[in-house]
Formats: structure tokens, sequence, C-alpha cells
């Protein structure tokens, strides 16, 4: 230490003290010890920790400092004189504003630019600077730092706001969540406790308060419009369905026919003609929409244009008609009549290559050929079709000519079928198939089956067997691979509309496998659909001879027979079928539906009393019932009933029936009974909880029917029949509000979200303008439900769309034919807007489906008095009750 020092303790200095530095200042610098200049002394303090509560400059009374980052910029100074050539030690250089405006300029930003309140005077210190790959770099690593913060803040939020929310909740709780406990409760009562439950009053202000009505004065111009619309709308045809033309009607008048000897005198000499050429056109064109089918108005058409001079347009029309109507000659003539000539020569031979037999297009052919020979060629042709041996000598020679052409033999043994010569095509065929193989030829099954397809197009049924018979075999070895090919074989003819190729394919099947049931089955069917009732007795006998043991094949020719009105046949071919299966309960049956549906009750009565007698299943007793509710023998009816319940206690039907039976004889508190017992055993069977829910709305009104379906609901969720019943109530006494809450709650709650006969219930309640979106929306959710397709076709129906509804009725009964109601809607549609052959096809249709379900068929169908009528009748009875 310098001796030289003191402390400042030791001169009794303190803090508190002041003190007077005197630093002489001297120009220069001097040197160090070696010449060099000294260094600067580091004070102490600043290498010292502050003490505790230290704030500098406290003692000068400076307790903080403001920049101008903290304020913003300065404001514009107000004007004052200029004063900077009196400024000291300025000398001879740039004023002081310019100075201040260079430095502002060194900055590199403006000073008095707004001011930002969370930048501060930064704002704008880098807006003029480059975003480069580096800021973005960093910006995005900030970025990922936010997330993660937020990420791990994430957890605590959520389980933060969902305690506040549950806190909320307790304290807050809805009126359902108050009654949940109850409701869970509910199922405990008893039917005395339900009875005992007081009926609630209607407090509610709405049929209590009186609306004020006010009426005016309707205006003329509105009666006047009325009056002009009613003129318009009794002008129409009442039969017509308001979407055809003025036009259509006039088809009728000749057929078309009658247009082509007017046309041919008909010159256009003036504006008058030309009207009259316009009108014509309009006829024709109403002709040819109507009727596309008609080749005189195709004709009509062609014959017309050609006459005003439009022959290009003529040929359009005629070639439209050549597409429509493939088969007729005369207008294949028209076309080649108004066809260049070397087009007519292509269309002609085209043409004669599917109507082989016309004479008038190979005569036709012949006057367009100019060289003689090729004429000649062509006239041998149309005398080969008049004379048959020449034709045979005519394919022989091609024979020789061409042994390894099949088309020449399938040729030969149409010819022989044409002229009655049957035998000599099985003949033709086999010398066809063997000479083939002897020139190496491979025998393809599939092509030849093609072929046989063309032959049973063009009209040769025996031709078509004989090729199939001959060529399906080839090339196949296993009999599980031939045995399904076949099947598939046969039903993709089926479906191509080549039934003598099925039939074919089945008979060669049949031969092979004689005792595959199900090969007879599929052939069973097939003669069903598209066969005669003789051959559909002759194969079926041929199938009970092979498979004595098969019921099905029983019980399908008894019922063909019996459909066949032969009741004596049906009734000797169960009996054989009940020696052959003694113990089947399905013959049984059968034999009891013989008599009863042909008014043998006795018959019907003995058979079912010797079926229970050895031990029958539940079904025998309820068709015993159906017997002695058919004669009216109501006690003998509730004793078969009550017995089978005793043996088949969980057979709703039988319980179904009894309640039934009590509701008929007005006992319904004893019907309501059956119905909780029947609950008991079978509570899952939904027609139970319906029934016992629509009993209590009888007997107690809606107001404690509600809690039937609500109980049913939680005992069988998502079970679209209840929830259908409940709506149903609720609008049958015209609470529709609560109808639309619940179906709202079904469809939208994901109850039944996808339920078909909910979404058309849904498009039924909702307002006209609504219908079309609700029923968008319903195709897509139910995966385009034949509930839904049916109530669009009635939209369509309604807005007069008459094909469209026709189209969308017919999907309707495609994918659900054994729904009854939709068929009844179909034929009633048919019976206003179609011809009486579209009746008769739709009214074989149903009778072919016989159908059994639908809510207005089985009320008519199960009726007593209906018990007995065939299918025709319980439709007509159900379009009588069918509103559209």
């Amino acid at each position: 230490m310098n001796p030289d020092s003191v402390l400042l303790s030791q001169l009794n200095i303190t803090p508190y003290s002041t003190l007077f530095l005197h630093v002489p200042l001297r120009g220069g610098k001097q040197p160090g010890p070696g010449g060099a200049a000294p260094p600067k002394p580091r004070l102490d303090f600043l290498n010292s920790k502050p003490r505790t509560n230290y704030v500098a400059g406290l003692g000068r009374g400076a307790t903080g400092f403001t920049t101008r980052s903290n304020i913003g910029p300065a404001r514009a100074a107000p004007d004052l004189p200029d004063r900077s050539s009196t400024a000291i030690g300025r000398g001879r250089g740039k004023p002081e504003e310019d100075e201040d405006e260079d430095e502002g300029d060194d900055k590199g930003y403006d000073e008095n630019q707004k001011f930002d309140e969370f930048e501060g005077n930064d704002v704008g210190l880098f807006a003029s600077a480059e975003y480069d790959k580096d800021d973005k770099e960093a910006d995005a690593v900030w970025e990922a730092i936010d997330q993660r913060m937020d990420s791990r803040r994430k957890d605590r939020i959520e389980a933060r706001l969902k305690e506040e929310i549950e806190k909320y909740r307790a304290s807050n709780p809805k009126i359902t969540e108050q009654f949940a406990n109850l409701k869970h409760k509910l199922h405990t009562l008893s039917a005395q406790e339900w009875e005992s439950i007081p009926e609630i009053g209607d407090y509610s202000l709405r049929n209590k308060k009186k609306r004020f009505e006010s009426f005016v004065h309707v205006p003329d111009t509105l009666l006047e419009k009325a009056r002009q619309e009613r003129e318009h709308v009794t002008a129409l045809d009442p039969k017509s369905s308001g979407t055809e033309t003025p036009w259509t009607d006039l088809t009728a008048v000749g057929e078309g026919r009658g247009y082509l000897t007017d046309l041919k005198s008909m010159k256009i000499t003036s504006d008058a003609d030309i009207s009259d050429i316009k009108k014509a056109r309009l006829l024709m064109k109403s002709i040819t929409q109507t009727n596309p089918k008609h080749p005189p108005g195709w004709i009509a058409a062609a014959r017309l244009e050609g006459q005003a001079g439009k022959i290009q347009a003529a040929r359009q029309l005629i070639q439209k008609g050549c597409v429509e109507c493939p088969k007729n000659e005369d207008i294949w003539l028209e076309a080649c009549r108004l066809a260049r000539p070397d087009d007519a020569m292509a269309m002609i031979a085209k043409r004669v290559k599917s109507i082989p037999n016309s004479v008038k297009l190979w005569l036709q052919a012949a006057s367009l050929e100019h060289d003689d020979k090729n004429k000649s060629r062509v006239l041998r042709r149309v005398a080969r079709l008049k004379e048959y041996e020449k034709a045979k000598k005519v394919l022989n020679r091609a024979r020789e000519k061409l042994p390894k052409e099949p088309a020449i033999w399938i040729t030969a043994a149409k010819l022989e079928e044409a002229n009655g010569n049957d035998p000599m095509v099985g003949k033709i065929i086999e010398r066809c198939i063997r000479a083939l193989r002897r020139e190496g030829l491979v025998i393809d099954s599939e092509a030849w089956m093609k072929e046989a397809e063309v032959v049973e197009r063009v009209g040769y049924a025996v031709t078509c067997q004989v090729i199939i018979r001959n060529t399906i075999g080839s090339g196949m070895d296993q009999d599980e691979d031939r045995k399904r090919t076949w099947v598939a074989d046969a039903e993709e003819c089926k479906k191509r509309g080549s039934i003598e190729t099925s039939r074919a394919i089945y008979d060669h099947a049949l031969i092979v496998f004689l005792t595959k049931k199900s090969i007879w089955l599929k052939a069973a069917q097939l003669e069903k659909s598209h066969g005669t009732r003789e051959s559909l007795h002759a194969l079926l006998r041929k199938a009970v001879t092979y498979h004595p043991q098969t019921e099905v094949l029983w019980l399908m020719e008894a019922k063909e027979k019996w459909l066949a009105g032969d009741v004596h046949a049906a009734r000797a071919t169960l009996q054989e079928a009940y020696a052959a299966i003694p113990n089947s309960e399905e013959i049984w049956l059968a034999a009891f539906k013989l008599e009863f549906e042909n008014h043998e009750p006795k018959r019907a009565r003995m058979l079912l009393a010797k079926a229970r007698e050895r031990g029958g299943m539940e079904r025998l007793w309820m068709k015993s019932a159906i017997v002695e509710r058919e004669l009216g023998n109501t006690e003998e009816e509730r004793r078969l009933l009550e017995e089978g319940l005793k043996r088949f206690p969980s057979f709703f039907k039988l319980w179904l029936m009894l309640g039934q039976l009590e509701e008929r004889l007005n006992n319904l508190e004893k019907a309501k009974e059956v119905y909780n017992s029947a609950l008991k055993h079978c509570p899952s069977w939904i027609p139970l909880w319906v029934s016992l829910a629509i009993l209590e709305e009888k007997t107690n009104g809606i107001a404690k029917a509600r809690a039937m379906p609500t109980l049913a609901r939680k005992k069988n969720p998502r079970q679209p029949e209840l929830w259908l019943a409940a709506i149903h109530s609720e609008s049958r006494h015209g609470y529709k509000k609560e109808a639309d809450n619940l179906m709202a709650k079904d469809l939208q709650d994901q109850e039944c979200p996808k339920s078909g006969i909910l979404w058309a219930a849904a498009i039924e309640m909702a307002p006209w303008p609504q219908r079309k979106t609700k029923s968008t929306d319903a195709l897509n959710k139910s995966d385009h439900d034949p509930h839904v397709i049916a109530v669009v076709a009635k939209l369509f129906w309604h807005d007069r769309k008459v094909d469209k509804a026709r189209v969308w009725l017919n999907r309707a009964v495609t994918l659900a034919p054994d729904i009854g109601d939709f068929w009844a809607l179909y034929y009633k549609f048919e019976l206003q807007h179609g011809s009486e052959e579209n009746q008769k096809d739709v009214l074989k249709r149903c009778i072919g489906a016989e159908p059994k379900h639908g809510e207005k068929w089985q009320a008519v169908s199960k009726a007593v008095e209906n018990s007995h009528q065939p299918t025709e009748a319980v439709l007509k009875k159900v379009v009588l009750g069918c509103s559209r």
C-alpha cells in the first residue's frame, strides 16, 4: 500500500458527508516511466457488488430516467426564431437543421413516424431490410418454441377448463339430469303403480290464448285471375297427366300411315305452305317421340324433310328410325332410298345379315347391283330362300370349299330346323364337331355358347340346344369345376335373355349330375319363370323321382298343381311326399294350407289335430288357432293359444294372437295383462311393444301412452319401428312439434341415422318446399333404401313427372318385392297414368312376387274377411285405401 494513501474512514468521513475533489487539468500527455502513456486507473467500486436497496443517483436527487424509446419520437417544436447564427462554437459549418436531417438519415429511420405501443420506436428499424433464409429459419425456431410451450400448458388448461365445466354443471344441472335417477327406476314399477299415477292437466297458454283474427276483402284482380285459371284447367283433358302436349293424341289418327300419301302431293309455293311444313314437322316430332317403335312415323317424318328439300335431315331421321326399329324391313328400304348409292349398298349388305329371310331386302340388294354377276348372285340367294333343295346343294358346295368354317354347318342346321327336319339338326352339328376336330381345330365352349345365343336370337331353338349339348363339356375334366362353371354360365345366359341356351345348359348338367339337388332347384326356377306349366310339372316329377327326401321339391310340385287348378293332383302329390318323409312339419303345413285355402276347414282341422298329437312345433298351434278364428270358435281359439303358450312361452306370435283376441272381444284390461305377460317372456319382440302402446293410447290417452314407447326404447335401443310408432302416436293426436322433436332426436342423435322407414316418414312430415332437400339427404344417408325411393317417387308423381315417377316406383318394387305397399302404390300410379298393358304387367309381377309385408298390406291381408282372398284382390283393396 502507498504510504501516502489514507482511508476515508480514518478522516471521519461518513456516507452522508460532502466531498469536493480538486483535479488539476494539464495539457498534453505525460509519459510513463518507459516513455509510454500511463494506464488509466480502474475504479474499485466498479468491481464491487452494490449494497442492498441501492438506487443509482439517489444521492443527487435522480430517481430514474426516461429514453425516447419509451415515450416515442418528439413532437414538432413550435415555430421559433432561428438563432442558429448566434450558436456558440458552430463556426462556418452547416446549419443545425441540416445536421439533424443528416443524423436522421444516418439512423436509418424517421423519428417523426407513428409510435407503436408494443414495439416502441423500433417498429421501423428493419422495415426496409431483406427477409432472408436466416430470418426465416429464426422465425421457425421461435415458432417451434412457442408451440412447445403451448403444448406444455395445454394439458393444464384443458384440465382446468374441464374442472370448471364440471363445477358449473354440478351447480346448475339440467331438468333431465335432475330426474335421471328416477327414470332409471321406472322399469321397476308394476302395472298397478302405473295406473295410480294421476293425470296431468293442460296448463299451457297455447289453447287458452285467443288470437286476433282479421279479415280483408279479396281484390277483384285476384278473383279474375282465379277465374281465368279455372277456365284454362277445365279446357284440358281430365285423363291427361299434365305433361303431354295436344299433339300427342294425333298419333291415333291413321297410325302415321295417312301422312305418307299426303306428303307425295305436297308442293311449297308460298309462305302458307312453309307454315304448313312447320306444323307438319311438329306433328311428326310428336309422333316419333310418343311412339318411337312405330316405323311409319319415322318414314313419314323423313319423307316430309325430303319434300321440304332437306335431304340431310331426312337421312338423319331415318337413321334414328333404323336404330329404334332394327327388325322392320320397310324402314330399311326407305333408308336405302334416301342414302347415297355407295352407302345404300353397305347398308343393305349389313341389314340382310340380321334379317336373312326378308325377300324385300334381297330384291332391293339385287336392284342396287350394277354388275350382272353380282346381281345374279343376289337373285340366287333369293331363290335359295324359296327352294330348300337348292339351298342344301349350295351349302354342300360351300362346305367342300371351306371345311374349317363352322358358320356353314350352323347355317345348314338352321335350314333343316326351318324346314321341320329337327332330327337332322343334331346329326349336322355332331358331324361338324367331328370334322373340325379332324382339321385340328380346338373346340372352345365359350365361343360356341356365344354362337348358340346368336342362333337363339334369330329363332332357332333346336339348333341352339344341339350346339350346347355337343360343346358345353369341352375342355373341362373335374366335376366340381364343371358344376360350378355350368351353373354360372346358365345364370349369365338367363340374365342376358338367352332362355333356351340356359335351359340347354341345365338339361346337360342334370344328365351329368343327376343327384345334385341345387341344379334341380335352379332348373325348376328357370321353368317357373320362363317355361310352361307342362314343362315345369315334367321337370319336378323327374326331380322328386331322383330326390324323394327333398321336401322343397315335393312342395313345389304340389303348389304348381294347385295353382293350375288341379286340387286332387296336389293332394296326391302331398300324400306321396308324406309317405316319403313322414315326419316333415312343412308337408303337414302344406297339406293344411291346401285344405284351408280351398274352403275345407274340417279337413284342415283334422290334419292339424293329427300333427299336434305327433308333438308338432309352435307353428302348428298357431295355424290351429287361425282355423278356429276363421270358424268363429272363440273359446276353442283361446284354449289352443293358452295351451300353446304353456308349451312354447317364448313364441311371441301366440301372445300377440291372444292379445288381439281379447281386443276383438273388447276385454281391454285383460288384453293389457296378456301383453305385459308376453313382454316378460319376449322383451325383445317389437310388435308386442307397439301393440301395448296402441292399446294404452286407446284406454288412457296419449299422456300415459308416451311412457310405453320410452320404456321400450330403453330396453331395445336402435329400433326404428319403436321410434316410428311413437311419432305416429304424436301425429294422430295433433302434436306435430313433439313428433318433429322425436324425429330429429332419432335421426340427428345417431340413434337410427340410416333407417329408411324413418327417413321416409321425415320426408312426408316436412313442408312441401323442404321435401326435395330432405329427400336428397335421405337417399345419401339411408343408402337408397326402398322406402325412401318410394317416397321420392310420390314426389315426382305429385309434380306430374310421370316418367321419373314410373322409374322410381319400379326401382322400389325391384329392391323390395315382398312389401305390398309399394306394389299398391305402383298399381295405382299405372291406373291413373299408364296404359292397359302397363297395368297388366304390374299386376302380373305383383302376383308372381306374392308380397307378405307392409303396414297397409298386412292390415288388409290379415283381416278375417280377407283370409282367403288372392293376391290380386288384396292388391285392389289396398289401392282403394292408399292415398297418394
